[in-house]
């Protein structure tokens, strides 16, 4: 009976009489049909074993047709792992697997999300490169420092990106919680374990989300600056309680520049939200060698899955600073590092346009952007261009040349309302569906797992388990020159040498998802380790 009671109130749309078939629990479809219509599958249908190499697939009505019946209700569990559904096979008459949990590539039994007090999640290095195994045993051991300062010809950091849950946004969406006991989220014990989490893996550079004002005033700051980091802090705008931080290694770094992203504007009705993102300059700490400077940009874009339009602005709103910042005398880019909560699943448009520097969005629906949700019915489709000419950001997220309008000469200079009524120049380009950008980034994560596509997670709560966290960073690829927006040459493109490795849902349920004991934030650190060819 505490089984039926907690599906209930975990499914509480579901009618009363399913039946159970193990562990878990089937449904007529129709009844699945009147109740779960349109709902995002993580809301109320797991499919275990079944993970596609396309991005986090979803399922709404249009996918069922006739004649179909879940074969993991007949086969073997480890059959149905290598099964591929169709569309066109689904049946109004089936029964609908209905599951809360996730099976593994073995077929083992599915883990419970019941609460569980005990236990560790285990994550290790994956070494990128092909390195010899003397040079992977001292990736993988913090207490060694593979950082080569003395180095002439390279410069090795780390780098890590971590959405730390502020926890005034923890009890404003306590929803998110029900499986956590209350005692671990209560910041006085949260935050001794996020600190630990940092001792731990001791990154050169800190990129964090979710930083609450007051906490980061009187514990984060001072608790960071006692090992030896330099901070800087972007709270959002309006009443928001938080915000992004950068903090860098005084060992390891210089700070030339500090620039913060507002993407609240007044003047573009668009942009009503108050995030924000914040872009340093940073000067490696190689005293036998000429290097270039290091981009590091953190951002927390917005959360509301059908608002796309606002999502891709505040990236080109992000990008265009990057690109200001980053753009050196030569004509060049020095190397970026992009850091951040960005709302949006692998494979969404939004993240291709991150990887592949182009997107077509014509006939794009605004839900779809980021792929959290995936039915766009009833959504209208996103306009050409997404914002207006006053943002002064080009379809290529820079930053437009503005020119002051012609005026005859006077004996005096123009005056202040002639200087603000400078208009941005409109070009035809403004008018294409086609978004670029000139850097080349790659993803330190690939967001399956190789052997059996089961996707990473870096974010698990009540409602859902996905990726939304990333590290993006650029790297020299061949034919650079020829891929679109890429007319400008990167110095040095970075290396990646290691990455900590990511879980997956079943991994996080097997210590009560996220926060638990151990682990106090809903969403995993992600951490890499460059390295910089001089």
């Amino acid at each position: 009976m505490g089984r039926v009671r907690a599906f209930r109130t975990r499914y509480p749309m579901l009618p009363y009489h399913q039946k159970s078939l193990g562990r878990d629990w089937t449904a007529p479809w129709e009844n699945l049909q009147r109740c779960c219509w349109n709902r995002h599958i993580s809301s109320c249908m797991r499919w275990p074993g079944h993970y596609s190499r396309a991005p986090y697939p979803y399922f709404s009505s249009r996918h069922f047709s006739l004649n179909w019946r879940p074969p993991c209700l007949f086969e073997s569990r480890t059959q149905f792992q290598y099964w591929n559904w169709r569309p066109d096979n689904l049946s109004q008459t089936s029964l609908i697997h209905l599951s809360s949990y996730i099976m593994n590539s073995e077929g083992d039994e599915p883990s419970s999300k019941r609460r569980k007090h005990q236990g560790t999640i285990k994550r290790h290095w994956e070494d990128v490169c092909n390195h010899n195994k003397e040079e992977t045993k001292i990736l993988g051991d913090k207490n060694d420092d593979p950082m080569c300062e003395g180095s002439e010809n390279k410069f090795d950091f780390s780098v890590m990106s971590y959405n730390i849950l502020s926890q005034d946004l923890l009890e404003d969406n306590s929803h998110l919680y029900k499986h956590c006991r209350r005692p671990v989220l209560h910041w006085s014990f949260r935050f001794p374990n996020i600190l630990k989490e940092i001792k731990h893996f001791d990154a050169d550079v800190l990129c964090l989300q979710e930083v609450q004002e007051d906490h980061y005033g009187t514990e984060i700051r001072p608790s960071l600056e006692s090992l030896g980091y330099h901070c800087e802090y972007k709270m959002r705008t309006g009443r928001k309680p938080d915000g992004c931080a950068i903090c860098f290694k005084h060992s390891k770094f210089s700070l030339l520049s500090v620039n913060p992203v507002e993407f609240y504007r007044r003047d573009v009705p668009l942009l009503d939200r108050d995030n924000v993102g914040l872009v340093l300059l940073l000067q490696p700490k190689i005293p036998s060698a000429a290097s270039p400077a290091i981009c590091v940009a953190n951002t927390h874009l917005l959360y509301n899955p059908r608002r796309g339009d606002i999502k891709l602005t505040q990236l080109a709103m992000l990008l265009a600073e990057i690109s200001s910042v980053a753009h050196q005398k030569d004509g060049s880019f020095c190397p970026i590092v992009m850091c951040g909560d960005f709302n949006s699943v692998p494979g969404s448009p939004l993240y291709s346009f991150i990887k592949e520097g182009k997107l077509n969005y014509e006939g794009l629906a605004i839900g779809k952007v980021s792929g959290q949700e995936q039915s766009s019915r009833g959504q209208r489709i996103l306009s050409i261009p997404i914002w207006p000419p006053n943002l002064g950001i080009s379809q290529n997220c820079v930053y437009e040349v503005q020119q002051v309008p012609k005026v005859e000469k006077t004996d005096s200079d123009l005056t202040q309302t002639q200087l603000d009524k400078t208009e941005v120049l409109v070009t035809a380009e403004k008018l294409s569906s086609k978004l670029q950008h000139h850097f080349s980034l790659s993803s330190v994560y690939s967001h399956y797992f190789p052997d059996t596509g089961i996707p990473e997670v870096t974010t698990c709560h009540s409602r859902s388990a996905i990726t939304v966290d990333y590290i993006f960073y650029s790297a020299e690829k061949e034919g650079v020159a020829g891929q679109p927006g890429a007319e400008v040459a990167l110095v040095g493109g970075l290396k990646l040498l290691a990455r900590l490795s990511l879980l997956t849902e079943q991994d996080l349920w097997t210590v009560n998802g996220l926060p638990n004991e151990n682990n106090s934030s809903d969403h995993l650190p992600l951490l890499a380790k460059f390295r910089l060819e001089l």
